[in-house]
């Protein structure tokens, strides 16, 4: 029995030391082919230094690699917002498609590949800078609102624009069903957008102002961030033709009313041009002093404290509106104004059965009042919202 015993040891221990040495050789031979868990050579660089404050809105964004190429950037704002931007096509560069907004939080994630596809990563944050002074700009139309054909987008800025590339990159006016819109500036406080002929009917048209974090002029920002909506009502054009003293009411492109009316008299002629309704008024009261009509003692040339059914077509005074101060023999027979366009009315304008008051209910801020064969110049396109007189090919793409 104890060589029996000795021999099945023996076997036990010579298939134990076969084993052993099998996993040794394996073991060398496999290190021998594996490859080093070495780190990545790419290196991640973000400008500017992560915890910067006071970071400027533009220019100062930047994510570079080295000894490898960009492989994902990703910047988001305190509320989530991703920031677009897109990577070079070297891989070697990142920025921002646009400004940042001021007074913001960023927090910046990137990282690169370098030849083995090894990847490296860095994460940083920074906050732009509070500006001391700011703009806005005040828009017409108002969010919501419907409009004639004629309206178009105005912006007047609370201060005078020296950097306007930046505000116009800043600015997006589309139109549903899509058509070309062009801007002009008017000095360098206003902005107007149009396209090439009046809005069609039932177009929506969406203004996006991304201001925020746009320096304007030096050290003055931006502080808008937001979109309006507004839409286009039926087509309105009334011609008023001052040889005739007729006006003609075209809905949707079909005749449907003829009103006598009197314009400018001979020494104050009415403007010729198309004119856009920029307010109505029920009533409201008209001085010659405040449009330049002063007599010696430099009184305005008329006051009148209820002119009913007003509706301005120029900055500068030129209305469309009820008379009842004239003799019912003079509309369509006598130019008597002093550049307004008169229609028959009665004082206060509680007959809502006169001309003047079926004008009145029958427009609409946009509507389009266009004036010929009077003896004046053309109105000049910023006399009010009157963008229509300045030729299509000197608005700016």
């Amino acid at each position: 029995m104890a060589l029996i015993t000795g021999s099945l040891l023996l076997a036990v221990t010579a298939c134990g030391g076969g084993g052993d040495g099998g996993g040794k050789k394996e073991e060398k031979d496999g290190a021998g082919k594996a490859k080093p868990n070495t780190p990545s050579v790419a290196v991640v660089e973000i400008s500017p230094k992560d915890g910067a404050k006071d970071v400027a809105t533009s220019g100062a964004l930047e994510v570079t690699a080295e000894k490898g190429k960009l492989s994902e950037v990703k910047v988001q704002d305190s509320k989530g917002n991703e920031i677009p931007g897109e990577i070079a096509k070297d891989g070697l560069t990142w920025k921002p498609e646009s400004h940042l907004a001021a007074s913001t939080k960023y927090k910046v994630h990137a990282t690169a590949k370098d030849a083995e596809g090894r990847t490296s990563a860095k994460d940083t944050t920074f906050t732009t800078l509070t500006p001391k002074n700011t703009f806005v700009g005040h828009f017409t139309p108002e969010n919501g609102d419907k409009v004639g054909v004629g309206m178009p987008v105005s912006l007047n800025f609370t201060r005078g624009i020296t950097n306007p590339d930046a505000v116009e990159d800043a600015i997006e006016v589309t139109a549903e069903p899509a058509v070309e819109i062009r801007h002009k500036w008017y000095g360098n406080d206003r902005l107007d957008f149009r396209p090439e002929e009046y809005w069609k009917p039932g177009t929506k048209v969406t203004v996006k102002l991304n201001l925020d974090g746009v320096e304007g002029r030096p050290d003055v920002y931006g502080s808008q961030n937001k979109s309006i909506t507004f839409t286009i009502g039926r087509s309105q054009v009334s011609t008023v033709d001052a040889k005739s003293k007729k006006m003609t009411v075209e809905r949707d492109g079909k005749v449907i009313k003829t009103i006598p009316i009197t314009t400018g008299a001979p020494a104050t002629p009415s403007w010729n041009g198309q004119m856009v309704i920029t307010e109505k008024h029920k009533v409201t009261r008209m001085n010659g002093a405040t449009v330049g009509f002063t007599d010696a003692d430099g009184e305005g040339e008329y006051d009148i404290k209820d002119v009913p059914h007003a509706m301005r077509l120029s900055t500068s005074g030129t209305f469309i509106h009820g008379n009842y101060w004239a003799s019912a023999s003079t509309f369509g027979s006598a130019n008597v104004s002093h550049g307004c366009v008169g229609i028959r009315d009665v004082r206060g304008g509680y007959d809502g059965k006169t001309p003047a008051a079926w004008f009145y209910d029958q427009s609409m801020i946009g509507d389009v009042v266009t004036i010929k064969n009077s003896k004046d110049d053309t109105i000049a396109w910023h006399n009010g919202l009157n963008v229509w007189n300045l030729p299509w090919e000197k608005w700016e793409k």
